[in-house]
């Protein structure tokens, strides 16, 4: 699975970040939730912008291969990465 050259961008209701995945040739939309970076990431509540950016890039490659695992597991266009998925069992 390969990523898409995308600029991740924090939502407009500033719930989560989004980014994008490339699988088997079509684009799917992924966002990663503030409160799975605020528990599993570091990021400090109420950070500013750019300090949630850039603890969605320092956590990227995490977060793109358990988005990558779900993707498999359940494939969609859009997908959305909460608490649980990074919930160890």
């Amino acid at each position: 699975m390969a990523t898409l050259e995308f600029e991740p961008q924090l939502l407009a209701n500033r719930h989560g970040v989004s980014f994008a995945l490339v699988r088997q040739n079509s684009t799917v939309e992924c966002v990663v939730t503030i409160a799975a970076l605020e528990a599993y990431f570091w990021l400090e509540p109420r950070a500013s912008d750019a300090r949630i950016l850039k603890t969605f890039q320092t956590g990227y490659r995490r977060i793109r291969a358990i988005a990558e695992r779900k993707l498999l597991a359940h494939p969609a266009a859009r997908l959305e990465l909460t608490l649980d998925d990074f919930a160890r069992p």
